[in-house]
């Protein structure tokens, strides 16, 4: 794989960089940690020039990020509340809960969606709650832009000073990202009992 993404950056430079990120951030094959650490790697043995590879990352991302983000927009805040009474018992939200999201997002959306455009697996699902509970498209766009250009770097910069021993990224990355997914389903199973209780 790592010599399929090198091969398509060399062939295609720039173009395969941002093509690979917006893959990744719109059906995730291959983790972004990969395609970038492996970019900062093209571009430590020259075959690409550092700044420009992590601009066209990160906009390669920030067009799979638009891309959710207009998706969640379109079905809109309105449409989602049948679904909520639906499926809030399994979702362990009701629509107060849409509600009282709606307003932090209001009034916290741009530093919510920075924030989360680094950390590792909520990163990627950030533009759906954004456009469902109407966050303005500027404040998205350049909350979104940061954050994704701060990833983007940091995988880079690690990929071009580690080169060949890319893989100690995932030395530090994959348990942060096991953890965040621990806490995220952690949270979600204690909601749901705490749900449950409420309901009984």
């Amino acid at each position: 794989m790592s010599d399929w993404i090198l091969g398509l950056i060399e062939q295609s430079g720039y173009l395969g960089v941002g093509f690979l990120m917006f893959l990744e951030t719109v059906f995730p094959p291959i983790p972004s940690e990969v395609i970038m650490s492996l970019t900062g790697i093209a571009a430590a043995q020259g075959r690409i020039y550092l700044p420009f590879a992590i601009a066209a990352g990160t906009a390669g991302a920030m067009l799979g990020n638009i891309l959710w983000y207009l998706a969640a927009r379109a079905l809109g805040h309105d449409r989602l509340k049948p679904f909520v009474k639906r499926h809030g018992k399994w979702l362990t939200v009701n629509w107060k809960d849409v509600e009282k999201a709606h307003r932090w997002f209001d009034r916290y959306g741009v530093w919510i969606v920075l924030v989360g455009r680094v950390m590792p697996t909520i990163r990627s699902l950030i533009s759906v709650p954004a456009g469902l509970l109407d966050m303005r498209f500027r404040n998205f766009v350049i909350a979104s832009t940061i954050g994704t250009a701060i990833w983007t770097t940091l995988l880079a910069v690690a990929g071009y000073k580690l080169r060949e021993n890319y893989a100690d990224i995932d030395q530090w990355i994959t348990p942060v990202s096991n953890i965040v997914l621990v806490l995220l389903v952690g949270g979600y199973l204690l909601r749901l009992i705490l749900h449950k209780v409420d309901l009984d």
